[in-house]
Protein backbone atom coordinates (compact mmCIF):
# COMPACT_ATOMS: atom_id res chain seq x y z
CA UNK A 1 0.00 0.00 0.00
CA UNK A 2 1.71 3.34 -0.93
CA UNK A 3 1.72 6.72 0.51
CA UNK A 4 -1.51 8.16 -0.72
CA UNK A 5 0.09 11.58 -1.23
CA UNK A 6 3.48 12.97 -2.25
CA UNK A 7 5.61 12.97 1.11
CA UNK A 8 3.52 11.68 3.73
CA UNK A 9 4.35 8.72 5.52
CA UNK A 10 2.66 5.79 7.61
CA UNK A 11 3.56 5.62 11.40
CA UNK A 12 1.94 3.33 13.88
CA UNK A 13 2.13 3.87 17.60
CA UNK A 14 0.99 1.90 20.53
CA UNK A 15 0.26 3.35 24.12
CA UNK A 16 0.48 0.99 27.37
CA UNK A 17 -1.68 2.70 29.70
CA UNK A 18 -3.83 1.21 33.21
CA UNK A 19 -7.22 1.28 30.90
CA UNK A 20 -5.99 0.23 28.03
CA UNK A 21 -3.93 -0.38 25.61
CA UNK A 22 -4.20 1.39 22.01
CA UNK A 23 -3.31 1.09 18.82
CA UNK A 24 -3.50 4.26 16.44
CA UNK A 25 -1.96 3.97 12.63
CA UNK A 26 -1.86 7.70 10.81
CA UNK A 27 -0.76 9.16 7.63
CA UNK A 28 1.35 12.15 8.26
CA UNK A 29 1.31 15.16 5.67
CA UNK A 30 4.09 17.54 6.90
CA UNK A 31 2.92 17.98 10.60
CA UNK A 32 -1.16 16.41 10.27
CA UNK A 33 -1.89 13.44 11.83
CA UNK A 34 -4.47 11.86 9.64
CA UNK A 35 -5.58 8.75 11.69
CA UNK A 36 -6.34 5.38 9.53
CA UNK A 37 -6.82 2.61 12.62
CA UNK A 38 -7.42 3.51 16.01
CA UNK A 39 -8.43 0.73 18.38
CA UNK A 40 -8.27 -0.73 21.93
CA UNK A 41 -8.16 -3.61 24.11
CA UNK A 42 -8.65 -3.27 27.66
CA UNK A 43 -6.09 -5.57 29.81
CA UNK A 44 -6.33 -4.16 33.58
CA UNK A 45 -2.78 -3.30 33.50
CA UNK A 46 -3.55 -0.42 36.00
CA UNK A 47 -5.67 -3.45 38.29
CA UNK A 48 -2.68 -6.12 38.35
CA UNK A 49 -0.59 -2.67 39.73
CA UNK A 50 -2.98 -2.21 42.59
CA UNK A 51 -3.99 -5.79 43.55
CA UNK A 52 -0.75 -7.72 42.74
CA UNK A 53 2.05 -5.51 41.74
CA UNK A 54 3.14 -7.71 38.84
CA UNK A 55 1.03 -8.97 36.12
CA UNK A 56 2.12 -12.28 35.67
CA UNK A 57 3.01 -15.44 32.76
CA UNK A 58 -1.07 -14.92 31.63
CA UNK A 59 -1.33 -11.57 31.61
CA UNK A 60 2.01 -10.80 30.29
CA UNK A 61 0.93 -13.27 27.54
CA UNK A 62 -2.56 -11.41 26.35
CA UNK A 63 -0.35 -8.31 26.63
CA UNK A 64 1.84 -10.02 23.85
CA UNK A 65 -0.25 -11.39 21.87
CA UNK A 66 -2.50 -7.99 21.65
CA UNK A 67 0.75 -6.21 20.84
CA UNK A 68 1.31 -8.55 18.25
CA UNK A 69 -1.31 -8.09 16.86
CA UNK A 70 -1.15 -4.22 16.67
CA UNK A 71 1.61 -4.62 15.41
CA UNK A 72 0.73 -6.96 12.39
CA UNK A 73 -2.12 -4.80 11.60
CA UNK A 74 0.62 -1.44 11.31
CA UNK A 75 3.08 -3.27 9.02
CA UNK A 76 -0.42 -4.19 6.68
CA UNK A 77 -0.94 -0.87 6.98
CA UNK A 78 2.99 -0.27 5.49
CA UNK A 79 4.13 1.82 8.53
CA UNK A 80 7.80 3.37 8.17
CA UNK A 81 8.03 3.07 12.11
CA UNK A 82 6.32 1.22 14.78
CA UNK A 83 6.45 2.48 18.39
CA UNK A 84 5.66 0.85 21.53
CA UNK A 85 5.44 3.38 24.78
CA UNK A 86 5.00 2.56 28.46
CA UNK A 87 3.10 4.58 30.84
CA UNK A 88 2.45 4.34 34.49
CA UNK A 89 1.57 1.08 35.13
CA UNK A 90 5.01 -0.64 34.22
CA UNK A 91 7.00 2.25 35.82
CA UNK A 92 5.15 0.65 39.23
CA UNK A 93 5.06 -2.94 38.02
CA UNK A 94 7.63 -5.45 39.79
CA UNK A 95 8.06 -7.95 36.36
CA UNK A 96 7.98 -5.07 34.08
CA UNK A 97 11.75 -5.60 32.50
CA UNK A 98 10.40 -9.33 32.16
CA UNK A 99 7.38 -7.54 30.55
CA UNK A 100 10.09 -4.86 28.13
CA UNK A 101 11.80 -8.84 26.70
CA UNK A 102 8.66 -10.29 26.11
CA UNK A 103 7.01 -7.56 23.88
CA UNK A 104 10.38 -7.00 21.82
CA UNK A 105 11.24 -11.26 21.78
CA UNK A 106 7.49 -11.83 20.37
CA UNK A 107 6.79 -8.61 18.43
CA UNK A 108 9.83 -7.46 17.14
CA UNK A 109 9.26 -3.83 18.36
CA UNK A 110 11.19 -2.03 21.34
CA UNK A 111 9.05 -1.01 24.21
CA UNK A 112 9.52 2.28 25.90
CA UNK A 113 8.66 2.53 29.56
CA UNK A 114 8.69 6.89 29.93
CA UNK A 115 9.03 8.83 32.47
CA UNK A 116 6.24 11.29 34.00
CA UNK A 117 8.44 14.15 31.54
CA UNK A 118 8.63 12.60 28.70
CA UNK A 119 4.81 11.44 28.84
CA UNK A 120 3.73 14.56 29.35
CA UNK A 121 6.09 16.10 26.06
CA UNK A 122 4.84 13.25 23.91
CA UNK A 123 0.87 14.62 24.49
CA UNK A 124 2.41 18.15 24.65
CA UNK A 125 3.27 17.42 21.07
CA UNK A 126 -0.13 15.38 19.96
CA UNK A 127 -1.67 18.57 21.02
CA UNK A 128 0.50 21.13 18.75
CA UNK A 129 0.95 19.26 16.36
CA UNK A 130 4.32 20.38 16.30
CA UNK A 131 3.99 23.92 16.10
CA UNK A 132 5.53 26.23 18.42
CA UNK A 133 3.60 27.63 21.18
CA UNK A 134 1.66 30.68 21.28
CA UNK A 135 0.28 31.72 24.55
CA UNK A 136 0.48 29.89 28.31
CA UNK A 137 -1.30 26.22 27.82
CA UNK A 138 -1.48 23.74 30.31
CA UNK A 139 -2.29 20.14 29.07
CA UNK A 140 -3.55 17.57 31.23
CA UNK A 141 -3.76 13.93 29.88
CA UNK A 142 -5.83 12.21 32.55
CA UNK A 143 -5.08 8.13 32.61
CA UNK A 144 -6.06 5.37 34.44
CA UNK A 145 -3.68 5.33 37.25
CA UNK A 146 -1.80 8.80 36.95
CA UNK A 147 -2.35 12.45 35.50
CA UNK A 148 0.21 14.52 33.58
CA UNK A 149 0.39 17.91 33.90
CA UNK A 150 2.61 20.24 31.63
CA UNK A 151 2.62 23.62 31.27
CA UNK A 152 4.44 26.01 28.74
CA UNK A 153 4.21 29.41 27.33
CA UNK A 154 6.24 31.80 25.11
CA UNK A 155 8.56 33.12 28.63
CA UNK A 156 9.17 29.79 29.77
CA UNK A 157 12.81 28.46 28.26
CA UNK A 158 11.33 25.23 28.86
CA UNK A 159 8.67 23.01 29.28
CA UNK A 160 7.68 22.13 32.86
CA UNK A 161 6.22 18.70 33.01
CA UNK A 162 4.81 16.62 36.40
CA UNK A 163 3.28 13.66 37.07
CA UNK A 164 0.40 13.02 39.45
CA UNK A 165 -0.71 10.10 40.89
CA UNK A 166 -4.61 10.11 40.83
CA UNK A 167 -6.23 8.84 37.95
CA UNK A 168 -10.16 7.76 36.55
CA UNK A 169 -9.10 4.01 36.95
CA UNK A 170 -7.28 3.79 40.44
CA UNK A 171 -10.13 6.55 42.29
CA UNK A 172 -13.00 4.71 40.66
CA UNK A 173 -11.47 1.04 42.32
CA UNK A 174 -10.44 2.70 45.82
CA UNK A 175 -13.44 4.55 46.63
CA UNK A 176 -16.72 3.13 44.19
CA UNK A 177 -18.24 0.16 45.04
CA UNK A 178 -21.52 0.74 43.44
CA UNK A 179 -22.90 0.28 40.01
CA UNK A 180 -23.94 3.27 39.50
CA UNK A 181 -21.89 4.88 42.28
CA UNK A 182 -23.78 6.62 44.91
CA UNK A 183 -24.01 9.86 45.42
CA UNK A 184 -21.89 8.99 48.53
CA UNK A 185 -19.29 7.75 46.64
CA UNK A 186 -19.47 10.47 43.80
CA UNK A 187 -18.91 13.39 47.30
CA UNK A 188 -15.63 10.89 48.12
CA UNK A 189 -14.53 10.84 44.48
CA UNK A 190 -14.55 15.02 44.45
CA UNK A 191 -13.06 15.31 47.61
CA UNK A 192 -10.39 13.43 46.82
CA UNK A 193 -9.72 13.98 43.22
CA UNK A 194 -9.31 17.62 44.63
CA UNK A 195 -7.10 16.59 47.62
CA UNK A 196 -4.53 15.23 44.55
CA UNK A 197 -4.69 17.68 42.18
CA UNK A 198 -3.74 20.41 45.18
CA UNK A 199 -0.39 18.67 44.10
CA UNK A 200 -0.47 19.68 40.31
CA UNK A 201 2.09 22.35 40.08
CA UNK A 202 1.73 25.81 39.42
CA UNK A 203 0.59 27.71 36.56
CA UNK A 204 -1.32 30.44 35.16
CA UNK A 205 -2.60 28.63 31.88
CA UNK A 206 -4.86 30.93 29.06
CA UNK A 207 -5.83 27.52 28.27
CA UNK A 208 -6.36 24.17 29.72
CA UNK A 209 -6.23 21.44 27.29
CA UNK A 210 -7.75 17.74 28.58
CA UNK A 211 -6.95 14.72 26.41
CA UNK A 212 -7.32 10.76 26.74
CA UNK A 213 -10.19 8.83 26.81
CA UNK A 214 -11.76 10.83 29.53
CA UNK A 215 -12.51 14.28 28.12
CA UNK A 216 -13.55 12.77 24.74
CA UNK A 217 -16.01 10.73 26.50
CA UNK A 218 -17.16 12.96 29.13
CA UNK A 219 -18.42 14.95 26.22
CA UNK A 220 -20.13 12.17 25.21
CA UNK A 221 -22.51 11.64 28.28
CA UNK A 222 -22.58 14.92 28.94
CA UNK A 223 -26.41 15.67 27.03
CA UNK A 224 -26.13 19.50 26.09
CA UNK A 225 -22.60 19.75 24.33
CA UNK A 226 -24.22 19.38 20.96
CA UNK A 227 -20.58 18.99 19.48
CA UNK A 228 -18.75 21.73 21.07
CA UNK A 229 -15.09 20.20 22.25
CA UNK A 230 -15.33 22.32 25.20
CA UNK A 231 -16.24 20.82 29.04
CA UNK A 232 -17.63 23.53 31.36
CA UNK A 233 -19.40 23.04 35.01
CA UNK A 234 -22.66 22.65 33.69
CA UNK A 235 -21.45 19.70 31.69
CA UNK A 236 -19.35 18.52 34.48
CA UNK A 237 -22.15 18.49 36.28
CA UNK A 238 -24.43 16.80 33.42
CA UNK A 239 -21.59 14.08 33.85
CA UNK A 240 -21.73 13.31 37.00
CA UNK A 241 -25.72 13.06 37.64
CA UNK A 242 -25.69 10.55 34.23
CA UNK A 243 -23.00 8.32 35.86
CA UNK A 244 -25.59 8.37 39.18
CA UNK A 245 -28.22 7.70 37.10
CA UNK A 246 -27.72 4.47 35.43
CA UNK A 247 -24.98 1.32 35.15
CA UNK A 248 -22.09 1.22 33.24
CA UNK A 249 -23.47 -1.18 30.87
CA UNK A 250 -26.82 1.11 30.48
CA UNK A 251 -23.91 4.08 29.99
CA UNK A 252 -22.25 2.44 27.38
CA UNK A 253 -25.51 1.67 24.99
CA UNK A 254 -26.90 5.26 25.55
CA UNK A 255 -23.47 6.84 24.48
CA UNK A 256 -21.59 4.27 22.39
CA UNK A 257 -18.73 4.37 25.57
CA UNK A 258 -17.02 1.29 26.58
CA UNK A 259 -18.23 -0.22 29.50
CA UNK A 260 -14.66 -0.40 31.47
CA UNK A 261 -14.77 3.31 30.31
CA UNK A 262 -18.22 4.35 31.65
CA UNK A 263 -17.50 2.51 34.86
CA UNK A 264 -14.62 5.14 35.44
CA UNK A 265 -16.24 8.11 34.01
CA UNK A 266 -17.64 9.39 37.39
CA UNK A 267 -13.81 9.77 38.34
CA UNK A 268 -13.18 11.43 35.46
CA UNK A 269 -15.35 14.27 35.61
CA UNK A 270 -14.50 14.63 39.27
CA UNK A 271 -10.68 14.66 38.02
CA UNK A 272 -11.45 17.67 35.47
CA UNK A 273 -13.02 19.61 38.17
CA UNK A 274 -11.00 19.72 40.34
CA UNK A 275 -8.16 20.73 37.68
CA UNK A 276 -10.79 23.70 37.01
CA UNK A 277 -10.86 24.68 40.72
CA UNK A 278 -7.48 24.34 40.92
CA UNK A 279 -6.63 26.71 37.80
CA UNK A 280 -9.56 28.98 38.56
CA UNK A 281 -10.70 28.51 34.81
CA UNK A 282 -14.02 27.71 33.68
CA UNK A 283 -13.59 25.10 31.02
CA UNK A 284 -11.33 23.03 29.40
CA UNK A 285 -10.95 22.30 25.50
CA UNK A 286 -10.63 18.74 24.94
CA UNK A 287 -8.55 17.35 22.43
CA UNK A 288 -8.44 13.97 20.12
CA UNK A 289 -4.71 15.02 20.00
CA UNK A 290 -2.32 13.06 22.66
CA UNK A 291 0.58 10.71 23.56
CA UNK A 292 0.14 8.42 20.13
CA UNK A 293 -0.22 11.20 18.20
CA UNK A 294 2.91 13.42 19.47
CA UNK A 295 4.91 9.72 19.34
CA UNK A 296 4.15 9.22 15.61
CA UNK A 297 4.90 13.03 15.42
CA UNK A 298 8.23 12.87 17.00
CA UNK A 299 9.41 9.70 16.05
CA UNK A 300 8.57 10.92 11.91
CA UNK A 301 10.48 14.22 12.80
CA UNK A 302 13.85 13.41 14.96
CA UNK A 303 13.82 9.62 14.15
CA UNK A 304 15.54 6.67 16.23
CA UNK A 305 16.92 10.05 18.89
CA UNK A 306 13.17 11.25 19.12
CA UNK A 307 13.81 10.41 23.31
CA UNK A 308 16.87 12.41 23.19
CA UNK A 309 15.06 15.35 21.75
CA UNK A 310 11.77 15.43 23.29
CA UNK A 311 11.60 18.82 25.54
CA UNK A 312 13.23 20.46 22.04
CA UNK A 313 10.33 19.18 20.20
CA UNK A 314 7.40 20.16 22.69
CA UNK A 315 8.45 24.00 22.01
CA UNK A 316 7.49 23.05 18.55
CA UNK A 317 9.33 23.11 15.38
CA UNK A 318 7.08 23.89 12.00
CA UNK A 319 7.82 26.95 10.31
CA UNK A 320 10.84 27.16 12.52
CA UNK A 321 13.46 24.93 10.49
Amino acid sequence: MASEEAGSRIAAAVDLGSTSVHLLVARIVDHRVEPRNDESAFLGLGEAVAERGLLGSETREALVDALARFAATAREADAESITFVATEPLRRLADAARIVAEVEEGTGVPLHVLEHDEEAFLTLIGVTEGRPVEREILVVDIGGGSSEFVSIGLDRRAARAVGVRVGAAGLTSRLVDGDPPTAAEVGDLRRAARDAVAEAPDARPDEIVVVGGTGSNLLRIAPETDGRRRLDRSDLAAALRAVTGATADELAARHGVRPARARILGAGAAIVEAVLDRYGADEARVSDGGIREGTVLAVSHAGVAWRDQLERLAHGWVGTE
